[in-house]
């Protein structure tokens, strides 16, 4: 998979794209990233790519041209590939907040280009003539795209086939099955009079499974009732769930 990230800061991009998973895939050529600065495609003398907004109020914005150029730019270096897809994606306060489903549909492009906003925002114009979609992280204001555009890139990273140490790791993820991911334990067996869950050392592994299962189920009933509220449960992890209530109320 190739991301182009579209920003004023580049570095910025660039060095959080060094650690962890995204950072091993990179070096692994499981995905490439490439950055892009709109400042190298301005016609103005002093690099400038925002200007006052029409009506007035706070702030500036981000100027159509030079974004327009960068976006060009992008869209030639990734159709260099003809059998490639690519798509443009504007991370913004004002876009469709991201689920798992996004995550999977997008994962089946070989190309994002990867806008990430700056100042008070961008001429709508651009908006409309070349990004296919707008993506928001969450309903919070942050200073640029470029955190949320690397949300992103590291959540789609983590679906390619060998980026993970396991690659059962990914489909076990909260969201995937929409549920959220049940607890999980390491060493010691006890600490600070907190003890692993029994069931958990047994080594009954459809013990483990079913015990997982009902603690996803309560802990989305609890903490995401919106997402149950999507499910078709089964009459089995009905039970489950009721049982994790009696056991929380209780």
């Amino acid at each position: 998979m190739n991301f182009t990230v579209i920003t004023l800061f580049p570095e910025m991009v660039l060095n959080l794209a060094k650690f962890g998973v995204v950072g091993r895939a990179i070096e692994n050529k499981l995905a490439s990233l490439g950055v892009l600065n709109p400042r190298d495609f301005s016609n103005d003398p002093n690099r400038r790519i925002d200007d006052r907004p029409y009506g007035g109020g706070p702030g500036m914005v981000m100027q159509y041209e030079p974004l327009q150029k960068t976006i060009q730019k992008a869209k030639d270096h990734a159709s260099k590939d003809k059998n490639s897809t690519s798509r443009v994606i504007c991370l913004s306060a004002q876009g469709k907040p991201l689920q798992h489903a996004d995550v999977m549909r997008l994962s089946a492009y070989e190309d994002l280009i990867l806008l990430a906003g700056r100042y008070e925002g961008i001429d709508e114009r651009l908006i409309e003539a070349e990004v296919d979609e707008e993506i928001s992280i969450g309903d919070a204001v942050v200073s640029g795209g470029e955190l949320p555009a690397m949300m992103l890139l590291d959540a789609l990273i983590r679906h390619i086939p060998g980026a993970l140490g396991h690659d059962e790791s990914a489909h076990q993820d909260s969201f995937v099955d929409g549920l959220l991911d049940c607890p999980h334990y390491t060493r010691p067996e006890s600490i600070n009079d907190r003890s692993v869950p029994e069931v958990l050392l047994g080594g009954d592994h459809k013990a483990i499974q079913k015990w997982r299962e009902k603690q996803a189920l309560g802990r989305t009933f609890f903490r995401r009732p919106d997402l149950i509220e999507k499910l078709f449960l089964s009459e089995e992890q009905k039970a489950l769930l009721q049982e994790y209530i009696q056991e929380h109320q209780n």
